[in-house]
């Protein structure tokens, strides 16, 4: 059975839960990944023969549940993890974190509590990983990521450094074109001296067409440990992790070299830390920094991880590597080497980051990007400014889908359509015209350009022509919606036909753009033909992260030449519904088949009657994989209906019940001594004075008053009740459909009513915001320039004049 990632994720979350308040998140990710590793090893390798995990007796989780309310449970589990450790040869790795110390967890029964609450989250359902095979498609190893995600958020500033965001992950994994090697009898290899939990690398892996060999250093054990168990996790145990400080002690050498010469890679990623200071202490050269003219400065290691990963790589070797862009432009020390590495061709291109994306820093940072094997004929360097593309994220920057796209599109097929974007520089640009400086601003102009004034259209009327010619990718596709909107006037600049308040309607109601919305649904029509029997056909030969990139590889594809589209924001919105929905039922159907869309999944919460029994009490439910929206939509729209016409009933009785309680003054009180504490009327009040209430003379209003809220208020229930039974009928009827749907009708649901219906819906607002866009460029126009100096000297004179005959009136002389 199938797990959604979501809930995963949240269950992942809520462990947390029992481990705030003692520690910070820099230190409790430990206790909680570390149970995470030896909860899956034991589903996935316990008993297993020739696994790539031993899990001895005494060393697995079931071992570790048993201790369970044991007064010397942290004690316990430190040495169930021991025993995992000893067999695996990962002391220091996966035993960082002490389960017994009572600075952190608590003493006595706090420490108890505390941590039988934690193994008692890591046996729900959802983390049987055998049974629910979550490693299947990496969706545990995603789990890890999104807790380490998680993790460094909430760590801050100064100890988020362990992560790398999978979004820039991605990006140097795809764009250093390992995903284009070809089988070879010696193994390909891809390293990173600064790996931290290792995203970058197991991104890079990934991308590589069959497996890789794995190398990373990193300084702080306890991240070393991070990184050893997140591969695990992504069923790349065999990945090797060292911890030491790679300028004094590196621990990669070639064969044979007595561990003189620095072992060389075909790939590499990094992102290092920034800036870093104490760089030289107990620094061994092994030749890394010879032949660029010196040695970097003291006080700054940037240039030194340039020149360590340069001294890692084969003669054909290719990097991406993560540094501040001081790197591009500073002088002195690092310019010299900056010219040497430029001179040798080694700089394939450069990718500014927005700022504030890294848990380390807020800074910005580029991407560099390095290939030896064509350095000697390299007549220029591919620049690419992305420093604007990002969406907020809380208090973060993060890179969305069609950004990281768009990078990696624009990077590998070279594009060049928008020089404010991206440019192939040639060298002699670099060294001659620049002196060697790479500062991004220096070959690319990414700033918006600023809105002109033109002093001609405020003296004398009239919208420039610069401004209207400016949207030609409308006028293009609609000449006669320009020919309805303005008339040339005789010195060369527009004037608005009809009136402001019509621009808008005029846009919209425009027939050729209304037929152009036709291109925007042959194009999704065209996508769903090449993915429709692919959707209808899921099994488990399917690999899921594989898949979305193909379909949405198709989509950009069809979208490609609807010009007031970006192909870049349809892409979003399918890896935006992917991320948050499709993918989730995508990998349910690889495991469970189209018949898991019969299925119920009731959200269901346990709590203890008065005789301390507990019960289980249903507060929701809904399809698995088919939302009840979309079987009530599809087969009982009549029964829905007929609910929203009783509850529009029901809404206008409760409306006139409002109204006569606003009604109510300190002169006409009828209500107001039937209110309770929560401003609402007590009935129970009510029903004991009607019982001796007569009408009269004195009393007629107030009577009639309490007689109409009596009145309305049973129609309400009357009508609730009704609603409420209606409610049930439906619910049932639609629970029994569930179980009646064939595999045709479940398709049909899912891939039509459900991912279709919603994908291409927001595509089509993509379009519909053009046209507002256009009318909202229009009247700004004519807002800007509709006050010319004629008009403003004609309201002036009409003013004279009003404001002289008010005067006249008043006896005055003008």
């Amino acid at each position: 059975m199938a797990i959604k990632k979501n809930e995963l994720y949240s269950s992942l979350w809520a462990s947390c839960d029992q481990l705030r308040g003692g520690m910070d998140a820099s230190q409790y990710k430990d206790y909680i990944l570390t149970i995470l590793f030896i909860k899956y090893v034991t589903d996935k390798f316990k008993g297993e023969e020739y696994a790539d995990i031993v899990v001895p007796n005494n060393g697995s989780f079931d071992d570790i549940v048993r201790l369970k309310g044991d007064k010397n449970i942290g004690e316990g589990i430190d040495k169930v993890i021991a025993s995992l450790a000893e067999a695996n040869s990962l002391r220091g790795v996966i035993d960082n974190a002490h389960f017994n110390d009572e600075t952190k967890l608590g003493k006595g029964k706090e420490m108890v509590d505390k941590l039988s609450k934690l193994v008692a989250i890591f046996q729900r359902p959802e983390f049987d990983f055998k049974n629910n095979k979550a490693g299947g498609d990496d969706i545990l190893g995603d789990a890890y990521e999104y807790l380490m995600r998680n993790f460094a958020t909430e760590s801050g500033k100064s100890k988020g450094q362990f992560y790398t965001p999978a979004e820039v992950s991605r990006i140097l994994a795809k764009v250093i074109g390992i995903d284009k090697i070809k089988p070879r009898e010696e193994d390909y290899t891809v390293y990173d001296p600064a790996c931290g939990s290792g995203s970058l690398l197991i991104k890079a892996a990934d991308e590589a067409p069959f497996d890789i060999s794995i190398y990373g250093q990193e300084k702080e054990s306890t991240t070393a440990g991070l990184a050893k168990m997140n591969f695990v996790l992504h069923n790349k145990a065999t990945a090797e992790i060292r911890d030491a400080n790679t300028f004094s002690s590196p621990q990669y050498f070639e064969e044979g070299s007595n561990d003189e010469i620095i072992k060389r890679f075909d790939f590499s990623v990094a992102n290092p830390p920034f800036s870093l200071s104490n760089w030289t202490d107990g620094l061994k050269d092994f030749g890394r920094f010879d032949g660029y003219g010196g040695r970097p400065p003291e006080k700054n290691a940037d240039f030194a991880w340039l020149m360590h990963i340069l001294k890692s790589l084969k003669s054909r070797g290719k990097a991406a590597v993560i540094l501040p862009h001081g790197v591009l432009f500073r002088g002195n020390s690092e310019a010299i080497i900056r010219r040497a590495i430029i001179d040798k061709g080694y700089i394939k291109g450069i990718i500014g980051l927005p700022a504030n994306l890294f848990y380390g820093t807020s800074i910005p940072a580029c991407i560099i990007i390095i290939d030896k094997e064509d350095a000697d004929d390299r007549k220029g360097v591919f620049i690419i400014d992305a420093s604007r593309s990002f969406a907020k994220d809380g208090n973060k920057n993060r890179l969305r889908e069609q950004d990281i796209y768009k990078i990696i599109n624009t990077f590998n097929e070279k594009i060049i359509d928008n020089p404010r974007y991206a440019r192939f520089v040639a060298m002699d640009e670099i060294k001659i015209k620049n002196d060697y400086n790479l500062n991004i601003p220096r070959y690319i102009d990414s700033n918006t350009m600023d809105e002109l004034q033109d002093i001609n259209s405020h003296l004398s009327g009239g919208l420039p022509a610069v401004d209207i010619d400016s949207m030609n990718n409308y006028w293009k596709l609609f000449p006669n919606l320009k020919n309805r909107l303005f008339n040339i006037m005789d010195n060369g600049y527009y004037k608005l036909k009809i009136e402001k308040e019509d621009v808008r309607y005029t846009i919209f109601n425009d027939v050729e753009f209304s037929v152009y919305a036709d291109k925007i649904d042959k194009a999704f029509d065209k996508w769903k033909e090449k993915v429709d029997l692919s959707l209808r056909s899921i099994d488990e030969s399917v690999k899921v992260k594989q898949y979305i990139t193909e379909i949405s590889q198709i989509l950009i594809g069809e979208f490609e030449e609807i010009e007031l589209i970006d192909r870049y924001d349809v892409y979003e919105i399918l890896l935006s519904y992917w991320q948050e929905i499709m993918a989730d039922d995508v990998f349910i159907l690889t495991i469970d088949g189209y018949n898991a869309g019969k299925e119920i999944v009731y959200d269901v919460d346990i709590k203890e009657n008065k005789k301390g029994e507990k019960i289980e009490i249903i507060k929701g439910w809904d399809g698995k994989l088919i939302p009840k929206s979309v079987i009530e939509k599809v087969f009982f729209i009549k029964e829905r209906t007929k609910i929203d016409e009783i509850k529009i009933i029901v809404d206008e009785i409760q409306r006139q019940i409002d109204e006569l309680i606003e009604a109510q003054t300190i002169e006409n009180n009828a209500l107001v001594d039937f209110l309770n504490d929560k401003d609402k009327i007590d009935m129970k009040l009510i029903s004991s004075k009607m019982k001796n209430f007569k009408k009269n003379a004195d009393n007629s209003e107030e009577y009639d008053i309490i007689c109409l809220y009596i009145e309305l208020n049973e129609k309400s229930k009357k009508y609730a009740k009704i609603v409420k039974e209606l409610y049930s009928a439906l619910n049932f009827s639609i629970i029994n459909k569930y179980k009646e749907l064939t595999d045709e009708e479940v398709k049909e649901l899912l891939v039509n009513h459900k991912w279709y219906y919603t994908i291409f819906n927001d595509i089509k607002y993509l379009y519909s915001n053009t046209s507002h866009n256009l009318a909202n460029r229009i009247v700004d126009l004519v807002n800007r320039y509709e006050d010319d100096l004629p008009s403003l000297e004609k309201k002036v004179r009409h003013s004279e004049k009003t404001v002289k005959s008010h005067l006249e009136r008043m006896g005055y002389k003008w």
